[in-house]
């Protein structure tokens, strides 16, 4: 029965990446499982006609910006998850032309063509007098026709940087992080390379997030100022008009029409704030259960993305009345329905310092075996009530699910997302998740010795923190995924642009506070490790590389440590893979029903 089940949840298409036209009439997407990997999908936003295929192919491929005439896309593709992305120009379905080269020795962002068709600009790690990789993310200009590569900026530092073309064509909106790991601030360099600056800057740790305006001179952005997140409007002329807004702005997003859509955060949750720039009325769209982000206007309402633990992501149409209706036609795909899947719940405790955590408890039709506690990645990310496949195929083997949002998560605000930083990765954050345990035994919804821990990236890593600190009773069994297990190789052995989020968040490079990367490191613990284990990574993953298994392995077999490993050499940064998700999820669950048993 179960396993039907599990067959049913992997025939749901996964959606990612939607991205509207400049004209505001259609929107592209990714759907995964549909095929062996994620495929681009186009739709009209009025929903006149179903959704087109525009790919099929064995890897992930993703939409990453549509051509300024609004017929094509430019999309993206990597092999097995290795992150070195190849992009390809999409004008029509089944055809891929190669725009970047097959086997490139840097990690690319963004990617856009100009209007003169011949340009196409993005960011890479590629030094441009070595042709080596590096860490800065240069702003490249592409010839497509003579291959001539272009240099148009040239960051110091690492970090996220993905450049962005106005629709003019005349000038490129770009991030650099060169003064503090923690900061970002934005620059503008024109379409030669000639007049390169920095137009946003609110101080060396403070963050800035922009995007162009359709009009090609504004900028919409939000701004780390003051303990809160402000939005407003950088003009043409270098002044700022502020669009208001307090403490819960989390991003601004610019419809094509020029709206300006803040999304803010409630309580894990996501409401929409639609401002009009040039008379600042507006109003609020909110949908409870789960969460609605508007994208572009549309037949009199508004198209955009909604989410629910029983309603899979899909693209829909919220009309006038409130009602929405699917854009993609999502549930003629699967034979799956909503009344089969359980609703996410609200719950929140109180951490160590007195801190108030939120998370999303689910709670299994069947008689609980167990609890299993499913903690995000990131971290400066969150779980949201929204469906996943692994959680309802826990809850369907007899398991409660906990996702909890340890201090650090997004959805709650700047200062909750700033207060990991107080300690470092491997403080108090996983202090909170061990009280969220706590939390479960005193409410009846688990017990000690039947209780796990699993998660991806941040998440196996703080499985591993969980294993190598908590007695059996706390944490009677771990599966960390992709999880560091030593920060120090880590951040030696990830890829290099991402080094700098290590700095920020543990406070500096390893050779400058190598006691903290030391004692935050699960692999130095791994002998105080008393519950079950199974490690489990995915062999090209370039950002928590395999040498942090290969080296963790060697001290679980120093200490005698028993231990099971499941490894896909198909897989980078998490099991993404429908196939392999199928052989991960049955195995997760085996294990801690074995591990529960012999409690």
């Amino acid at each position: 029965m179960a396993e039907d089940f599990l067959e049913e949840l992997l025939s749901v298409p996964g959606l990612s990446q939607p991205l509207v036209s400049p004209n505001g009439t259609r929107v592209a997407w990714s759907w995964s499982r549909l095929g062996p990997a994620a495929d681009v999908f186009v739709a009209p936003l009025d929903g006149s006609r179903p959704p087109l295929r525009l790919t099929e192919t064995p890897e992930d491929t993703f939409p990453v910006s549509w051509t300024p005439d609004g017929e094509g896309l430019v999309v993206r593709q990597d092999a097995a998850g290795d992150e070195r992305a190849r992009l390809f120009l999409v004008r029509r379905p089944g055809v891929m032309e190669p725009l970047t080269d097959p086997q490139p020795n840097f990690y690319l962002r963004g990617g856009q063509l100009h209007p003169n068709g011949r340009w196409l600009v993005y960011g890479a790690n590629l030094d441009p007098d070595t042709g080596e990789e590096a860490e800065p993310t240069v702003v490249y200009r592409h010839d497509l026709t003579t291959g001539e590569l272009r240099a148009l900026a040239l960051p110091e530092r690492g970090g996220f940087c993905s450049p962005e073309l106005n629709r003019r064509g005349d000038r490129v909106l770009y991030q650099r992080h060169d003064e503090h790991p923690a900061g970002q601030q934005i620059w503008v360099v024109d379409i030669e390379g000639t007049e390169d600056r920095k137009v946003l800057d609110f101080g060396p740790s403070s963050k800035v997030e922009a995007t162009w305006l359709p009009d090609g001179h504004g900028i919409l952005f939000t701004a780390e100022t003051g303990g809160i997140r402000r939005p407003g409007i950088l003009q043409n002329a270098g002044r700022i008009r502020w669009l208001g807004g307090g403490e819960a702005v989390e991003r601004a997003l610019a419809a094509p029409d020029g709206t300006a859509v803040l999304l803010e955060a409630a309580g894990g949750r996501t409401r929409a704030r639609i401002l009009d720039p040039s008379s600042g009325r507006g109003e609020t769209i909110e949908t409870n259960p789960g969460s609605f982000v508007p994208l572009a206007r549309a037949r009199g309402g508004w198209a955009g993305i909604h989410r629910e633990a029983r309603t899979p992501a899909d693209l829909v149409l919220l009309d006038p009345r409130g009602e929405m209706h699917s854009l993609t036609r999502l549930w003629e795909r699967t034979s799956l329905r909503p009344e089969r899947l359980v609703p996410a719940e609200d719950l929140s405790w109180r951490s160590v310092d007195g801190l108030t955590v939120h998370g999303w408890l689910y709670r299994t039709p069947r008689e609980a075996k167990g609890a299993v506690v499913l903690v995000h990645g990131g971290p400066t990310s969150r779980s949201e009530d929204r469906f996943d496949p692994l959680v309802q195929y826990l809850l369907s083997r007899g398991f409660n699910v906990l996702c909890p949002n340890y201090r650090g998560s997004t959805g709650y605000g700047l200062a909750f997302q700033e207060k990991i930083k107080e300690d470092g990765w491997g403080g108090r954050e996983q202090e909170d998740i061990r009280t969220g345990i706590e939390a479960l035994i005193s409410a009846g919804l688990a017990t000690p010795g039947r209780i796990g821990i699993t998660g991806t990236s941040y998440g196996g890593y703080s499985a591993w923190c969980a294993i190598t600190r908590y007695p059996p009773e706390l944490v009677a069994a771990a599966a960390p995924v992709c999880g560091m297990t030593d920060l120090t190789l880590d951040y030696r052995t990830t890829r290099p642009d991402l080094r700098p989020y290590s700095e920020e968040m543990l406070g500096g490079p390893p050779e400058k506070i190598p006691h903290r990367y030391r004692e935050r490191s699960p692999i130095n613990f791994v002998g105080n490790i008393r519950g079950r284990l199974l490690v489990v990574q995915g062999m090209r993953d370039p950002n928590v590389s395999p040498e942090n298994l290969r080296a963790v392995l060697r001290e679980l077999e120093h200490h005698r440590i028993p231990h099971e490993l499941l490894t896909f050499e198909d897989e980078g940064h998490g099991i993404l893979r429908p196939k392999n998700q199928r052989t991960l999820y049955r195995r997760l669950a085996d294990f801690f029903e074995r591990a529960f048993d012999d409690a």
